[in-house]
C-alpha cells in the first residue's frame, strides 16, 4: 500500500469547532473573547510567519490577538507590564531573541525571559512551572484536576497529529496510550525536541532523542545515554514514529531508514525528509508541516488559561502561585536587566 500524506489543515479542523464554540458561549453571556498579546523583538522570518498565521487564525475563530514590536532590551519590561495587566489573558514571545547569549542567572537570556511569564498567562507552556511539571509527569497544578498544566504548542501539535494517525490507543488509560511504541525525535531543543520526547515517554513510548553529538533514551520518567553501537539509523529503523526538527537546509534523513508503516512528522521549517521518497515506503504516513495544528493548540491553551484563571468569578485562583512567581523573580529581574544593559554597553564600545 502506498504512503499517505497527512495534511495539517485537515487535522486542525478537528479542533476549530471546539474553539469557536467556546468563543460563542462567552459572547452569549456578553463576555469579550480572550486576548493574546504577542511580543515580536527580532527579524527572524519564521517568527514573523508564525505571528501572521496566528493573526489570521485568531481573526477567523473570533479570538482577540495583538502583536507588539519591541526592542530586544525592552522585552523584559513589556513582560512585566503584561503579567500584571488584567485585560491580557495570554502572552506569546516569538523566539529566538538573544539566542544562546548567557544571562546573569546562568541560563540563556531567552530562557530567562521564558521563565518571566506568569503561569496563568503562559500559552506556550514553557515557563519553569509548566516545564518542571512536564518533566516530572505532573499533569495538574497543586494536584487540582481543574488546573490542568499547559503543554508546549508545537510538541502538543505533534501529539495531536499522532493521535489522528492512530499511534495512540484511546482504549488504554492516560499515560499508557503509547505503550509499545518506539519513537525517534531528531532534535533536542528546549522548545520542541526535549519536551516532545518527555510527553511521548510520559504516555508510555520508548523515545530515542537524537541530536548533533548524542543519543539518549527517554523512558519511564528517566533519560539515559545509549550504547556506543547505537546510531541515528539504528534508532530510526526500529521506530514506529519519526519526528524531525532540524533547523538546517542541509540536513536530510534518508527515507531508506524508515520502517514500513511508520508515521513521519516534520516540524522544521526545512523539509528534513523528502516527501516523495518517504511516501514510497509501504504504509508510511507523512506530515510535512505542523504550523496550522500548532496555532490551534495555541488557541486551545489560551482558552484553557482563560477558563482556569481569568473568567469572571475565577480571578482569585491566581493567588499564591502568582505572588510566589513575582517574589522569586523580582530580584533577578532587576539584576538581570542591569547585567544585560552593561553587556550591551560593552558590546557597543
Amino acid at each position: 500500500m502506498p504512503g499517505e500524506k497527512l495534511l495539517a489543515s485537515t487535522i486542525a479542523k478537528d479542533y476549530q469547532e471546539e474553539i469557536t464554540s467556546f468563543v460563542r458561549s462567552l459572547a452569549s453571556d456578553g463576555i469579550p473573547a480572550p486576548l493574546l498579546v504577542g511580543l515580536l523583538a527580532s527579524d527572524d522570518p519564521a517568527a514573523a510567519q508564525y505571528a501572521e498565521w496566528t493573526r489570521r487564525a485568531f481573526l477567523a475563530d473570533g479570538l482577540r490577538y495583538e502583536v507588539r514590536r519591541v526592542a530586544p532590551t525592552d522585552v523584559e519590561s513589556a513582560l512585566t507590564d503584561l503579567n500584571t495587566d488584567p485585560n491580557v489573558h495570554g502572552i506569546l514571545v516569538y523566539y529566538p531573541i538573544f539566542g544562546q547569549e548567557q544571562s546573569l542567572s546562568g541560563s540563556s537570556i531567552d530562557d530567562y525571559l521564558r521563565d518571566s511569564v506568569v503561569p496563568s498567562k503562559d500559552v506556550e507552556g514553557l515557563c519553569h512551572t509548566y516545564r518542571t511539571s512536564l518533566y516530572r509527569n505532573v499533569r495538574y497544578l497543586d494536584g487540582d484536576p481543574s488546573l490542568k498544566c499547559v503543554l508546549p504548542c508545537t510538541a502538543l501539535s505533534v501529539v495531536k497529529i499522532l493521535e489522528h494517525a492512530g499511534v495512540y490507543d484511546a482504549k488504554k488509560t492516560v499515560g499508557d496510550r503509547c505503550r509499545g511504541r518506539v519513537v525517534t525525535v531528531v532534535n533536542r531543543s528546549e522548545i520542541v525536541g526535549r519536551p516532545l520526547a518527555a510527553m511521548l515517554a510520559n504516555d508510555g513510548a520508548t523515545v530515542y532523542s537524537v541530536d548533533v553529538d548524542s543519543i539518549y533514551v527517554f523512558e519511564g520518567g528517566r533519560m539515559r545515554a545509549v550504547g556506543a553501537a547505537e546510531t541515528p539509523e539504528s534508532c530510526v529503523r526500529r521506530s514506529h514514529v519519526v519526528v524531525t526538527g532540524v533547523p538546517s537546509k542541509g540536513y536530510s534523513l534518508p527515507a531508506g531508514w524508515l520502517r514500513e508503516g511508520a508515521v513521519v512528522v516534520n516540524v522544521a521549517s526545512f523539509k528534513n525528509v523528502k516527501a516523495d521518497d518517504a511516501l514510497k515506503v509501504e504504509g508510511v504516513k507523512y506530515c510535512g508541516m505542523v504550523g496550522k495544528v500548532t496555532v490551534k493548540m495555541l488557541e486551545r491553551n489560551l482558552c484553557r488559561l482563560y477558563n482556569q484563571y481569568h473568567r469572571p468569578g475565577l480571578r482569585k485562583r491566581e493567588g499564591r502561585r502568582e505572588a510566589a512567581h513575582f517574589a522569586v523573580s523580582a530580584y533577578t529581574a532587576v539584576v538581570a536587566t542591569a547585567a544585560l544593559a552593561l553587556g550591551l554597553a560593552v558590546l557597543g564600545r
